[in-house]
């Protein structure tokens, strides 16, 4: 290939350097009382990855109710913005772009989080799947359905995180409305019975997704917000489609024409769902013709798939997760065709450094043309 589509500049809403973005991860680094980022691990594991067209942070939980996994920094307090300020100023003195994604997970939390108080969903429907806990992995429990003062409230908090985003320094935000999280709960028709407003019809379950960004648009311009969605997700976290699953992901995302956001990520299919007769095999494909605006797609690529994707015109951005934990310099790496880092997947989600900060960058002068 003569020219990587991968190392070319975007400039649309967002102007980039290159279409290599670091997707949102969840490291589980924030172990101090205040659930802050920290300057010596956050701040350097950012920086190490600033060559990135865009990093998008870890989700971080927009209030104390957003919980759900140990150790996940926030976005709510002052100590975590103070936390991300750190972060942010290191990532743009090397001249790269940051987003935080802003995080609620619903029902896939765990009362241990909340002094005992169920966790918050559109419906009282357990997931039947496990929450990380401080005490280890545990069952989930039924949620409590949420209700109007609750979405009330939700919405206040992501417009608040969204302020306390641009105080902290980030270049924009990203919605986690995907991978089974709370907003995907109001999207699927198996997670949400509600009959009011909220629930029903595709319109009402998008409802309060649509309530939210219009919430947050007020304290920080369009065009520096994207959302991110799975629209094939199956058996992760209790979620199932049915034959409404995909037409609700084609309104939303038509929908959304209506708005200047800076991206729409959408994820490939996590599991094989060649065998529902529901599901869309390939997402970037499918979406490409329903969106005008800028499509980021992730799960699964390497180098030669995410340069293919963009060339075919399915997706303009293409975003890198694990490859982005054992390859700081994933941009230098493809740019050389230098071999790419594994990863060790028993240091995902463990405290300290190792697996975190201590992957090397590799010597510029190697000379593979391994693509892996």
């Amino acid at each position: 290939m003569d020219q990587q589509q991968l190392l070319t500049p975007f400039n649309k809403n967002l102007q980039l350097p290159n279409r290599v973005i670091m997707a949102p991860m969840t490291r589980s680094r924030a172990t101090n009382q205040d659930k802050a980022p920290t300057n010596e691990l956050h701040g350097l594991y950012y920086e190490q990855r600033a060559s990135a067209g865009l990093i998008i942070t870890e989700g971080s939980q927009v209030s104390e109710r957003a919980v759900g996994y140990i150790n996940t920094p926030g976005i709510h307090s002052q100590a975590q913005i103070d936390g991300w300020k750190k972060v942010t100023q290191r990532v743009h003195d090397k001249g790269g772009k940051i987003f935080i994604q802003l995080w609620h997970v619903g029902r896939m939390s765990h009362p241990d989080f909340h002094d005992g108080a169920l966790p918050l969903a559109p419906s009282a429907i357990n997931p039947e799947a496990e929450s990380y806990t401080p005490e280890g992995n545990k069952a989930t429990v039924t949620p409590k359905a949420m209700s109007q003062e609750d979405i009330n409230t939700t919405i206040k908090d992501f417009q608040q995180a969204a302020k306390n985003a641009v105080e902290a320094g980030f270049d924009g935000v990203e919605i986690h409305s995907s991978n089974g999280y709370l907003f995907h709960q109001f999207f699927n028709g198996t997670s949400n019975t509600r009959t009011d407003n909220y629930g029903g019809s595709i319109e009402n379950r998008a409802r309060f997704f649509f309530e939210v960004l219009d919430a947050m648009k007020k304290v920080i311009p369009e065009e520096r917000i994207g959302a991110r969605f799975n629209p094939s997700l199956h058996g992760v976290f209790g979620m199932k489609m049915d034959k409404e699953t995909i037409p609700t992901f084609e309104y939303i995302i038509k929908k959304l024409n209506d708005y200047n956001l800076a991206y729409i990520h959408l994820s490939e299919p996590f599991t094989d769902v060649s065998d529902i007769p529901y599901a869309v095999t390939e997402i970037a494909k499918h979406f490409r013709p329903l969106y005008k605006g800028t499509l980021m797609i992730n799960t699964g690529f390497d180098q030669e798939s995410g340069n293919n994707v963009i060339a075919n015109g399915y997706a303009d951005l293409v975003a890198y997760a694990k490859l982005y934990i054992s390859n700081p310099d994933l941009v230098e790496r493809f740019e050389n065709n230098i071999a790419l880092s594994d990863w060790d997947k028993d240091t995902f989600y463990t405290p300290g450094k190792e697996g975190y900060t201590d992957y090397e960058k590799a010597n510029i002068t190697e000379t593979t043309t391994s693509k892996k």
